[in-house]
């Protein structure tokens, strides 16, 4: 399908009407959170990771230590949807594990994590 340009034709503006108050920055934002509040997301935090052939983890019995890229005390990643979100540290309240969140990372770095 091809299409022809008349020489010397005007171009006129494209017309929208208002989206009303909500619109843009602002209360349009709030309104678009709001969609996404109830979704679901996988939350996990990550000690640290190992790297072992398929036959040492076969090999893997109770009792048995796995060595983590990680120091002991070292800050926990925050992950959600496999995506750092956050740094913490491992605390204990009321006989059930928690994290203390002791940095949040920057929306632009999230951002470059995705990609």
């Amino acid at each position: 399908m091809s299409s022809t340009v008349q020489k010397g034709a005007a171009a006129t503006p494209a017309q929208f009407s208002d989206l009303g108050p909500d619109a843009g920055v602002g209360g349009g934002q709030e309104m678009s959170l709001n969609l996404i509040l109830d979704v679901a997301v996988s939350l996990s935090l990550e000690v640290g990771r190992a790297k072992m052939p398929v036959r040492a983890l076969l090999q893997l019995a109770p009792g048995a230590i796995v060595e983590l890229d990680r120091k002991a005390g070292e800050p926990l990643d925050v992950l959600v949807n496999g995506v750092r979100i956050a740094r913490g540290e491992l605390v204990v309240v009321d006989e059930k594990f928690g994290i203390r969140l002791t940095d949040v990372v920057s929306a632009s770095e999230r951002m470059e994590q995705v990609r």
